[in-house]
């Protein structure tokens, strides 16, 4: 592992992710050295969530192509934005991008969406409980990055939403439930149709490229299309064989201003086969975000003895950072996360060897 990294993105358990008191087990150090290494080949993760959670996924996921097959074909004027329009922490309800042909549903605790007209209209279901298993899972793969960096348990605690909210608070994070290139859904002429032998695909733009301003996002998709760079330079798609109870996990840039620049964010995009596909392509996107009026700032680092670049010295308010451009060309020369071979005792057993080879 240490020295050929490894052979395809990394697969890791979320129970065996979950911190326990006391001294860590292996099947915790190896997890979080598979999680450390795929971060830092290819910019995420493939996180399986146990088999009893497939059902919920699965659900929510055909309740979000119900929910937008029957919306209208074109959105009125007051539903339409764009990325950068919208305020990052009062995003609620339904919203319509045409430029990159994608709906959103975002369900955002504590904060009611507001209906055009004062019409009622039901949401997508489950919401709910996506919201909180995958805000569990975010929570629980951010502190096993910290261990891997040796920070303190919990070091980003300061900058997450209290666990549960309390009285009239909102959630900094968000449950995105989005539709790339419904059919119905008139937009295609902003893209780049193409055909190859299986159907026609999508391909969005080189300045469509995203990277997440959160610190940990969470996607569990109904169909492959979502694509990563790796740190050579690649487009790998990640999301191409992924099983009922798996989602992919990758970082953000919030987590890069708060670990000094040493775990990446993914740049992304999307690409999708529309052959014999009257939905589009739906996804769950959950983005585990800093709470507005917090610092983002490099003190944890320091203190693990980290050293600290001049761009990262000073803390920056969440807000400026949440609101401003940031341009990534500069993302991917810099070292990342340092990865380890580690070596379970000699008692642990053969499942461990069973484990490796599984996920590996």
């Amino acid at each position: 592992m240490a020295g050929s990294g490894l052979p395809s993105l990394g697969r890791v358990k979320l129970t065996d992710l979950v911190p326990s008191d006391g001294l860590p087990s292996d099947s915790y150090k190896i997890s979080v050295s598979i999680l450390s290494q795929s971060l830092a080949q290819f910019s995420a993760v493939i996180i399986q969530f146990p088999a009893s959670d497939g059902a919920l996924l699965r659900s929510s996921l055909e309740s979000a192509r119900l929910y937008f097959h029957q919306r209208e074909t074109y959105p009125p004027a007051d539903i339409i934005h764009t990325s950068e329009s919208r305020e990052w922490c009062k995003t609620s309800g339904y919203y319509a991008d045409p430029h990159l042909w994608q709906e959103t549903y975002d369900y955002r605790p504590g904060l009611t969406p507001s209906e055009p007209n004062n019409s009622i209209e039901f949401p997508p279901a489950g919401l709910p409980d996506i919201f909180a298993l995958f805000g569990k899972a975010a929570r629980d793969i951010l502190d096993a990055i910290s261990y891997h960096l040796n920070l303190r348990s919990s070091p980003f605690v300061e900058i997450l939403d209290n666990v549960p909210l309390r009285n009239r608070e909102i959630s900094s994070s968000v449950l995105s439930v989005c539709c790339h290139a419904r059919p119905s859904f008139q937009g295609p002429q902003h893209h780049n149709i193409t055909t190859q032998e299986d159907g026609p695909l999508i391909m969005y733009p080189d300045h469509d490229h995203q990277v997440d301003k959160s610190l940990l996002s969470l996607v569990k998709s109904d169909r492959a299309g979502l694509h990563v760079r790796d740190f050579q330079g690649r487009w790998i798609l990640v999301d191409g064989d992924l099983g009922p109870q798996e989602a992919i996990v990758y970082p953000g840039l919030a987590l890069y201003q708060a670990t000094a620049g040493y775990v990446n964010p993914a740049l992304h995009k999307t690409e999708i086969n529309m052959e014999a596909n009257m939905y589009g392509r739906c996804s769950l996107a959950f983005k585990l975000l800093p709470k507005s009026m917090t610092n983002l700032d490099c003190s944890e680092m320091r203190v693990a003895g980290y050293g600290i670049e001049a761009q990262f010295q000073l803390p920056v308010p969440v807000d400026d950072f949440m609101q401003r451009s940031h341009p990534t060309d500069h993302l991917f020369n810099r070292p990342s996360l340092q990865c380890f071979n580690f070596q379970p005792t000699h008692d642990a057993g053969p499942w461990i060897d069973e484990m490796l080879v599984q996920d590996l």
